[in-house]
């Protein structure tokens, strides 16, 4: 059995696509802390009950490469990085906020 695998994505829906990239468990409970501060990946760790390093950096990975997240390296002593939600970020954050009107 072999599947097909094309990077076409113009077949998918654009909402499709966009609750795609929410789904899961972290993402959500990350986007919704990046609507309040700058986050820290150990920060993360402690907050989120049941994240791991792994599902953790992937998560991180894949709202960056969205670009709601952007990843901010701190050069002050002791190195550091926080991400920060972008533009992008912010507007899809009104866009859930009025989501919440209907439930």
């Amino acid at each position: 059995m072999t599947i097909k695998n094309t990077n076409d994505k113009s077949h998918i829906c654009p909402v499709q696509s966009f609750l795609k990239l929410f789904s899961g468990k972290l993402k959500p409970e990350i986007f919704l802390l990046a609507t309040k501060s700058f986050l820290r990946f150990n920060t993360l760790l402690r907050e989120i009950e049941g994240a791991n390093k792994q599902s953790l950096a992937i998560a991180l990975r894949d709202l960056t490469e969205a670009e709601i997240l952007k990843k901010v390296v701190i050069k002050n002593k002791p190195l550091h990085i926080e991400y920060h939600l972008t533009e992008k970020g912010k507007s899809i954050a009104l866009i859930f906020e009025k989501l919440e009107q209907f439930l």
